[in-house]
């Protein structure tokens, strides 16, 4: 963790890409940031239409992925940070990383757990070294990148063989909205189809998968060397 740490010391003085969808955009709002948790908390039981609190999530996460003490992963797209906060209450060391110098002000506010490092970084094209994480976890953030592809291949590079990805998003449904909130103007959100993700791992296993509505939640493997 100390060579992830020490590579990127100085990246939360960068400035992110320029070229970010309106999502991504928005993200990088203090209003955005103060009001996420709130959103995130109810998100899943208004998509999905039944409760589903963030502990239910949690308990989902860590019963099929059992993360282990020691291990490091890498939150892509930490947000408020929850992941990073379940990571490390595990006793992994985590790195959770935002775009958005505005949210992860906020996740330092809401976890203070030692064994998280944040990082301000486009996951698209990170810098990290190569095969740097036991796991990454992706919470909605395929949903809004710009290139989900390069998010993917980006996160699969990092994953040491063995190692596992867990992803959250919302999948393509061909609804109405789903195709307003896909345009540049609105929002520029990908909704990928789960086949189309699986696609772009080849060589990795899908273990798990559990589709609730629109929600979809997915763990990966990479095969060992």
């Amino acid at each position: 963790m100390n060579g992830v740490s020490d590579a990127h010391q100085n990246q939360e003085t960068l400035k992110p890409e320029p070229r970010l969808t309106l999502a991504q955009r928005s993200n990088l709002w203090p209003l955005t940031a103060w009001g996420y948790s709130a959103w995130r908390a109810h998100s899943l039981t208004l998509l999905t239409g039944q409760p589903f609190s963030l502990e239910r999530e949690a308990a989902l996460f860590l019963a099929l992925c059992r993360p282990r003490p020691g291990e490091t992963w890498l939150d892509a797209g930490t947000s408020t940070g929850f992941y990073a906060g379940v990571l490390a209450r595990a006793g992994c060391q985590v790195l959770a990383a935002d775009l958005s110098p505005s949210m992860l002000a906020q996740a330092r506010r809401r976890e203070t757990h030692p064994d998280i490092t944040w990082l301000l970084t486009n996951l698209e094209a990170s810098g990290l070294p190569q095969a740097c994480c036991d796991g990454v976890t992706v919470g909605a953030t395929l949903n809004e990148t710009r290139r989900p592809d390069r998010l993917l291949a980006e996160l699969a590079r990092l994953i040491q063989p063995g190692g596992q990805l867990w992803l959250m998003y919302v999948a393509r449904t061909g609804g109405l909205l789903q195709r307003l909130l896909a345009s540049p103007a609105l929002g520029g959100l990908t909704f990928p189809d789960p086949a189309w993700v699986a696609w772009q791992l080849p060589g990795w296993t899908r273990t798990d998968g559990l589709q609730l509505g629109p929600v979809v939640f997915e763990r990966f493997l990479k095969a060992p060397c």
